[in-house]
């Protein structure tokens, strides 16, 4: 669309201000290319905030540099007017490590990189069934497609997938227009009870794993003493310390991320209220598209059919999927 719109690319600018031909590329002025619209979309300066050792060079001998890790860079928040509100560009960081590739008919399907079994955990794939007078695309399990897994297919038509989740939507925004306080007030005690069986499970986690690592390192200590004393060989040693470290690093590793997370952990009201900021700008709506369902939609779960007859291959079946909205996780409306 930029090139299309004939907007000039950072590089022209550049080029036009001081003259500087480094990103310049005549006849080219507004082509844009793919990493140029990442760099733009990634960029954190652009919240406000100040971002200092984005990179780092291995060592004096080398000249290039390379990218650091987040944990590794310093931000500063509010050091300056942000032109992004940074709710729009953490849902776009999210968005973005979502699949959207086109597939094998060149097109990007509504649900994709949104949509997963719910008893494997794959994500879903596209699928068609096309005959000379028949069209039906549908969705089935990663695992069962690439036979990676011992799962079943989960299968679902797209249609009848796109009205149950367009109609879970229309729920929830007719809800919220009608009752915003009540509703307000559902998502933050719903939240906040999703909110504490999540960190609760990490804690638990996190204390199995710093109480492993404890042990780790007093079987370092005894390891040594054993080796010292000769009660065991030097080979022996070096077998048995290269696995308890290996393991002690990847359990280290986990202690940090899951710490990362627990630090993370936002209030249930804050989340409540980004959510309710989607609804308003959405309460109208007619038809499910893929920007609409991307700024709702953090994922979608769908249950293997179950049929109500108990027959195998009864007529009358039933198939549940689970809506995960953004910020606040799967929505339960009250009956009345």
């Amino acid at each position: 669309m930029l090139t299309e719109q004939q907007i000039p690319t950072p590089g022209t600018l550049e080029y036009r201000r001081t003259g500087s031909t480094r990103r310049y590329h005549p006849g080219y002025e507004c082509k844009w290319a793919t990493n140029t619209v990442v760099h733009i979309l990634e960029n954190r300066e652009y919240t406000g905030c100040l971002v200092n050792f984005k990179t780092e060079k291995p060592s004096y001998k080398t000249k290039h540099s390379v990218e650091n890790p987040i944990e590794k860079q310093a931000v500063f928040e509010n050091h300056h007017e942000p032109i992004i509100d940074r709710d729009i560009w953490e849902r776009v960081q999210e968005l973005r490590k979502q699949r959207k590739r086109p597939n094998r008919y060149d097109e990007v399907g509504l649900f994709s990189g949104l949509l997963f079994c719910a008893d494997c955990g794959s994500v879903m794939y596209q699928q068609r069934y096309q005959t000379d007078t028949r069209k039906q695309d549908c969705y089935i399990c990663g695992s069962y497609k690439k036979r990676t897994a011992d799962c079943t297919a989960h299968f679902i038509r797209t249609d009848l997938l796109t009205a149950g989740v367009l109609s879970n939507l229309r729920n929830v925004t007719s809800y919220a227009a009608k009752h915003e306080a009540r509703f307000m007030k559902l998502l933050i005690e719903q939240n906040e009870d999703g909110g504490k069986r999540r960190n609760a499970a990490r804690k638990k986690e996190l204390e199995a794993a710093e109480k492993r690592i404890a042990e780790l390192s007093a079987i370092f200590k005894r390891l040594y003493e054993d080796s010292v004393t000769g009660r065991i060989s030097d080979e022996r040693f070096t077998e048995l310390s290269a696995d308890y470290e290996a393991e002690q690093k990847e359990l280290k590793e986990r202690v940090a991320a899951l710490q990362a997370e627990l630090s993370k952990s936002q209030e249930a009201s804050e989340n409540a209220e980004k959510f309710m900021k989607i609804v308003r700008k959405n309460m109208n709506f007619e038809e499910l598209t893929p920007t609409l369902l991307r700024e709702f939609v953090e994922k979608i779960v769908v249950h293997e059919t179950v049929a109500l007859d108990g027959k195998r291959r009864g007529k009358l079946r039933t198939q549940e999927i689970e809506v995960y909205y953004s910020f606040v996780g799967k929505i339960e409306l009250p009956d009345t």
